[in-house]
C-alpha cells in the first residue's frame, strides 16, 4: 500500500511514466504518432483499431493502459506540431528491421477493422515509399 501511495505522490510530481517515456524518445513519439494517424486515416477510430494500438503499445514499447489516455493528449498535442513527413523522416536512417516494424504496426491497424480504406491503403503506400520498403516485407513474417 505504500509502494502505490509513494509511486501517485511521485506520478504527480514527474508525470504519467509512459508519457515521460514517449516525450523522451522523439522516434517513438514519431511511431506513435503515424500510428494514431493510421487510425484517423478512414476517417473514424473504431474500437479494433484502438485494441491493436493499445496492444502495439504494451507489447512493443512497455506503455500499459493506465498511461494511454495520457499518450493519446500527448500525441494530439505533438500531432500538431509535426507533420506525417516530418515523423515519417525520423525513420529513414534507422536499420530496416525497425522500418519494416513500423510498417507491420500500421497494416495490423489499417486491417484491424476489417475494412480497408482507400485513405490507409494510400497511406501505408506512402510510408513504404518513403521508408524505401517493399510491400512483400509487411506480409512476410519478421526473421
Amino acid at each position: 500500500m505504500a509502494r502505490g501511495l509513494l509511486a501517485q505522490i511521485r506520478g504527480i510530481f514527474e508525470g504519467d511514466p509512459g508519457v515521460r517515456k514517449v516525450a523522451d524518445d522523439p522516434v517513438l513519439s514519431a511511431e506513435l504518432l503515424l500510428l494514431f494517424r493510421m487510425i484517423l486515416a478512414d476517417g473514424q477510430v473504431s474500437d479494433a483499431e484502438m485494441a491493436v494500438f493499445r496492444r502495439i503499445c504494451k507489447d512493443s514499447f512497455g506503455i500499459g493502459e493506465e498511461s494511454m489516455q495520457g499518450v493519446v493528449d500527448y500525441l494530439n498535442d505533438f500531432g500538431y506540431e509535426t507533420n506525417g513527413a516530418q515523423a515519417i523522416e525520423m525513420f529513414r536512417d534507422l536499420d530496416i528491421d525497425r522500418r519494416k516494424e513500423l510498417a507491420r504496426h500500421m497494416a495490423e491497424i489499417a486491417k484491424a477493422d476489417s475494412n480497408l480504406a482507400e485513405n490507409e491503403v494510400r497511406l501505408l503506400r506512402r510510408t513504404l515509399d518513403l521508408l524505401g520498403i517493399s510491400p512483400v516485407d509487411v506480409v512476410k513474417p519478421a526473421d
